[in-house]
C-alpha cells in the first residue's frame, strides 16, 4: 500500500482505536506492517490536537460507506461516482486503494453513532465541517439527492456536533432552498447590508482552505470548493442588492 501510505503520510492517531479501528482493522494492519507510516497519538489536550490526513481519510471512507448504505442498496453507478471523486481528489493509485477499503466497509454493519462520537471527540471542528461538505459533494455526483442519503448526512452532522446553522449553510451549497445564498452566509433576508458584509467576512474566515491546511494538499481541493461557494453566495447577494 505504498501510495496509500503516502496519502496518510501525516500519520495515524485516533482511528487505530474505537469503532473506526474495528471496522478498518485489516487495512490498518496492512498499513502498519507494510510501511513506515507513523502512528500519532492524540494529545490529552484536545484543543491542541490537529487532525491528520490519515485520520481524516479513514473517517471519510467509513462515513461514505454509511451514506451509500442508507437506502439499503448499493448501485454500480454509485461506486463509479465515488471512484471518479477519489480519482479527481487523490489520483488513480490512491483512489483504487480507497475504493477497495470502501467495498469491504459496505459489507459491514457500521455503528454510526459510535463512529461519529469517536470523530467528534478527536477531530477539530473545521475538519468535521469538511467531512459534511465532501459527503454532500459525493451525493451530488449523480445530480440526485436521495431522501435516505440526505437524512443520514444530517444524522452524521448531528452526531458529530455540527451546529444547525453550519449544516444548513453547507446543505444549501448543494440543495438550494428559498433564500439559499443567505442561508449559506447564515443570515436572514431581512439582514442589513452591514450585517451581510459582517456575515460574509465571518463565513469566509470559517471556510477558508487554510482552516484545514493540516490535512494536506489532497483535501485542499474540496476545501477550496466550499470557500468558492461562500463567495458565489456573496456575489449573488451583492448583485441583488447593488452592494458596493
Amino acid at each position: 500500500m505504498g501510495k496509500f501510505a503516502k496519502w496518510i503520510g501525516g500519520g495515524l492517531g485516533f482511528v487505530f482505536g474505537g469503532p473506526i479501528g474495528g471496522l478498518l482493522g485489516f487495512f490498518l494492519g496492512s498499513v502498519v506492517d507494510g510501511t513506515s507510516v507513523s502512528r500519532e497519538q492524540p494529545t490529552s489536550d484536545r484543543r491542541l490536537y490537529r487532525t491528520t490526513a490519515g485520520d481524516f481519510g479513514m473517517s471519510l471512507i467509513v462515513l461514505i460507506a454509511a451514506v451509500m448504505k442508507a437506502d439499503g442498496k448499493i448501485l454500480r453507478s454509485e461506486l463509479d461516482y465515488v471512484k471518479r471523486f477519489f480519482v479527481s481528489q487523490f489520483g488513480p493509485g490512491t483512489a483504487q486503494e480507497a475504493l477497495q477499503m470502501l467495498r469491504d466497509l459496505l459489507k459491514q454493519d457500521i455503528p454510526l453513532r459510535d463512529v461519529c462520537t469517536q470523530i467528534r471527540q478527536n477531530m477539530d471542528y473545521p475538519s468535521r465541517l469538511q467531512l459534511i461538505h465532501i459527503l454532500y459533494n459525493i451525493s451530488a455526483a449523480d445530480n440526485h439527492f436521495g431522501t435516505a442519503e440526505v437524512s443520514v448526512i444530517k444524522t452524521i452532522a448531528d452526531y458529530m456536533g455540527i451546529s444547525a446553522s453550519d449544516y444548513e449553510s453547507i446543505r444549501n451549497m448543494f440543495i438550494p432552498s428559498t433564500d439559499a445564498a443567505y442561508r449559506v452566509l447564515e443570515v436572514e433576508r431581512t439582514a442589513t447590508d452591514e450585517e451581510l458584509k459582517k456575515a460574509y467576512r465571518k463565513m469566509a474566515l470559517k471556510y477558508h482552505p487554510d482552516k484545514v491546511s493540516h490535512l494536506g494538499d489532497d483535501f485542499r481541493k474540496s476545501a477550496e470548493e466550499k470557500f468558492k461557494a461562500v463567495n458565489q453566495a456573496w456575489e449573488k447577494i451583492k448583485k441583488e442588492r447593488n452592494i458596493v
